[in-house]
């Protein structure tokens, strides 16, 4: 499966920023997916998944409250709507899918992965 991240762009602190993950060479029915950030100079870090069912979607303790990942298996798109964000947002997202059922929050799992979609707040 090939994986599209799209919607970064530069923002403010408080607002609002949809990601996107679109999907082709496969359906994401079958995979559990995930949204991982690096942010400048920093290893990359996880942010939320969202498992097959979409029932679980465990996030990061900095994002939790202000981002929601959700999927569109219809739309083969995974999405993270981001908001209140931080200039500790800032970073560059990454979206990750493996074929498994549990919503891992470890890198390793993770074998297909977007180009990644800078995301940039001013304060």
């Amino acid at each position: 499966v090939q994986l599209q991240a799209s919607g970064g762009g530069l923002v403010q602190a408080g607002d609002s920023l949809r990601l996107s993950c679109a999907a082709s060479g496969g359906s994401i029915n079958a995979y559990v997916m995930a949204w991982f950030r690096q942010a400048p100079g920093k290893e990359r870090e996880f942010a939320s998944a969202i498992s097959r069912s979409g029932t679980n979607t465990p996030y990061t303790d900095s994002v939790k409250g202000r981002f929601a990942i959700s999927r569109d298996n219809a739309k083969n798109t995974v999405y993270l709507q981001m908001n209140i964000l931080k200039p500790e947002d800032t970073a560059v997202y990454y979206c990750a899918a493996y074929a498994g059922y549990a919503a891992y929050e470890y890198e390793s799992v993770y074998n297909y992965w977007g180009q990644g979609t800078l995301v940039t707040v001013s304060s």
